[in-house]
């Protein structure tokens, strides 16, 4: 395929946006190469600016799990549109979506719309240090939450270190109170609270990690931070950015039994749009502004558009009983094509998968945490990317994210895409 509209934009693009993109894993640092410009999308699809079809795994990071332009969507957003599209003033729309993303989530009594995943995050960890009245948090290596200051740390010299920034522009002050654990390890987790009694305000997790890949967590490792958290009177956060409303109805509290003080949601919840929200018990959102003295404000927080589209979404996820098993299965037979495509070729490879959620790792060994995920062949990845985008298919540019099923995927889609990485694995 020829992509020399997609290059003459990136171009254009990188003298008035820095490295020509808004977020930097568009512009194809990880793989080379020049990104691609979307023109338009339509169901499993997306059509590029040199008028090529691509089968679409990223599906904008998660949101399009019904496909592209899904009519319910389009038509609650343009309809809502005409009507105006901002006002910073209570709409009707917001209390509909709270009621009916109440009602599919365990544990959740209210809910609180922002503006995107990273926002919900960082407004979970500031209710969480005021509810605990504790500043200190857990996040895991490798794990994702956004680019707030608190997120944009990295280990130190051993598990119960302290963090550093690994950002220009996070001070070291920001970073000392964030502390990171080993994901899919307990006893990490339990060092750092023994190391810090009585300090630890929440644990924040991607219960099911999507960020190094698709990871799941270990049996019992969820379970155990719960338990671990009740001990020490910490709050669990859930951030549920990328699997809330994906891996089954009520996120992964349902998919698991375990149940979060403090849940993130993002991506499904706007049905493409820019929207984000955290939920808890009454006790926990008590302490939000302007009930109480945690502050949290945004003029375009609950906007029509996105809570219209968002509340087409999952009306739609509510009531199709059968929508999480379609998925589920038509990725487990991604799964089993890809794997059996790729040890013809004996390339080693690991491959993670929880319903609707996917990632190929070329690694010999198990992918359980940052570290294993690292140990993936990346040259590999590389010429792997490429030569399924050559054959019309476009997955995740890094190896170290998770792809994401939409429901408009046909069995034709997915047996195309089997025997793309047939014939790519002939050159890995």
């Amino acid at each position: 395929m020829k992509y020399q509209r997609s290059s003459q934009l990136f171009i254009a693009a990188s003298e008035v946006i820095p490295g020509g993109v808004n977020s930097p894993v568009r512009a194809f640092k990880a793989v080379g190469g020049t990104p691609v410009f979307v023109a338009k999308a339509k169901g499993a699809y997306l059509y590029d600016a040199d008028g090529n079809r691509l089968i679409d795994y990223i599906n904008s990071w998660g949101p399009m799990i019904l496909g592209h332009a899904f009519p319910p969507v389009i038509e609650a957003l343009v309809e809502k549109a005409k009507l105006g599209t901002s006002f910073g003033m209570p709409t009707e729309i917001e209390t509909q979506i709270a009621e009916l993303a109440i009602s599919m989530v365990p544990n959740v009594d209210q809910i609180r719309f922002v503006n995107s995943g990273t926002e919900a995050c960082m407004s979970a960890i500031r209710l969480a240090r005021g509810f605990s009245g504790k500043e200190k948090i857990i996040k895991f290596a490798g794990c994702y939450h956004g680019h707030s200051d608190s997120f944009l740390i990295q280990a130190g010299s051993g598990a119960v270190t302290f963090g550093s920034p690994n950002s220009p522009g996070v001070t070291k002050g920001t970073a000392k109170d964030t502390l990171l654990a080993v994901y899919n390890d307990l006893d990490s987790v339990t060092k750092l609270f023994e190391s810090n009694p009585s300090e630890i305000a929440c644990i924040i997790v991607e219960p099911v990690a999507g960020n190094m890949g698709c990871i799941p967590p270990q049996p019992g490792f969820l379970k155990g931070l719960r338990d671990l958290c009740d001990a020490h009177q910490s709050i669990l956060v859930f951030d549920e950015v990328m699997t809330g409303f994906r891996l089954a109805k009520g996120g992964v509290q349902e998919l698991y039994g375990v149940n979060a003080d403090i849940i993130c949601f993002g991506k499904v919840i706007g049905g493409g749009l820019p929207v984000g929200a955290f939920a808890a018990r009454h006790e926990v959102m008590a302490h939000l502004a302007p009930l109480g003295p945690v502050y949290q404000a945004g003029t375009l927080s609950g906007n029509p558009l996105a809570m219209a589209a968002g509340y087409a979404m999952l009306k739609v996820l509510d009531t199709d009983i059968e929508v999480f098993d379609r998925l589920a299965k038509k990725t487990a037979y991604l799964h089993q094509g890809i794997s059996k495509a790729l040890s013809a070729h004996q390339i080693p490879h690991t491959i993670n998968r929880v319903g609707s959620m996917i990632s190929v790792h070329f690694s010999e060994t198990p992918v359980v945490d940052f570290e294993t995920a690292a140990k993936g062949n990346n040259d590999r990845f590389k010429t792997f990317f490429h030569g399924l985008l050559n054959e019309g298919i476009y997955i995740a540019p890094s190896a170290f994210e998770s792809w994401f099923i939409t429901d408009a995927l046909t069995y034709h889609d997915l047996d195309k895409t089997i025997a793309a990485v047939e014939k790519v694995a002939k050159s890995l």
